[in-house]
């Protein structure tokens, strides 16, 4: 599941430390069960100026249900929607990759009123203990990320930038430099680190330095001409 401390305990407990940093705010929010609560969650978040914007995250393969918000057109675009309705903030909408045609989800949420895509969300895995014959997770199965997932991602990121006109926040096994310039070659405008923060804390701002000195080595004066500069 997504453990936190709930949007009471967030506002109270996590927000001011991070406000105190300084950084854009975004806030990734997500339900177990009811998507009305997605609108709820938001209308919340919208009354917080420092919260620059909200990640709509409708996609986590680790929760109690049968089919995701995120594997259906329809209901991706009716809670986009309904999201969209009650907030100006910037709305990001993070998407599955456990589906037959990912751009058909994309487009939905896209026409729906969403501002950025995160693509992806981790891929459905499994594990079983040989022993005992058991699954090693407690749902059986769950997200499988980090470097395994890299190129299915980059794909995924490259298909959809092709169909649609908002940007993509690229992720899946980002490690390092090279990693992270796939991304945006394939489509992305920003990405977004995860397992090699586990790995190194401070990957992101080495990333960075290194998007810096390849921009410079090859002449290209800004990171937006990267992105999508796939060469066929």
């Amino acid at each position: 599941g997504l453990e936190n401390p709930g949007i009471d305990g967030f506002i109270r407990d996590k927000l001011p430390g991070l406000i105190k940093i300084g950084p854009p705010i975004i806030v990734s929010i997500s339900s177990e069960s009811d998507p009305q609560e997605l609108v709820i969650l938001a209308k919340r978040l919208e009354s917080i100026k420092k919260v620059a914007a909200i990640e709509l995250n409708i996609s986590c393969p680790n929760l109690q249900k049968t089919k995701l918000i995120a594997q259906d057109p329809h209901a991706t675009y009716a809670v986009v929607k309904a999201v969209r309705r009650v907030t100006r903030k910037t709305l990001i909408t993070k998407l599955s990759p456990n589906v037959a045609d990912i751009v058909e989800i994309a487009q939905a949420g896209q026409e729906a009123g969403t501002d950025a895509l995160s693509l992806v969300n981790t891929f459905y895995g499994m594990a079983i203990d040989v022993n005992s014959r058991k699954a090693r997770l407690g749902s059986i199965v769950g997200g499988l990320s980090g470097p395994a997932i890299r190129p299915l991602a980059v794909r995924m990121v490259w298909e959809v930038y092709r169909k649609i006109k908002i940007p993509i926040i690229g992720m899946g096994g980002i490690m390092d430099t090279p990693s992270a310039l796939e991304f945006f070659l394939a489509g992305a405008t920003a990405i977004c680190t995860g397992t090699a923060n586990f790995i190194n804390p401070r990957v992101s701002l080495e990333i960075l330095e290194g998007i810096k000195k390849y921009l410079s080595r090859n002449k290209i004066n800004h990171i937006k001409a990267l992105t999508g500069s796939l060469k066929r």
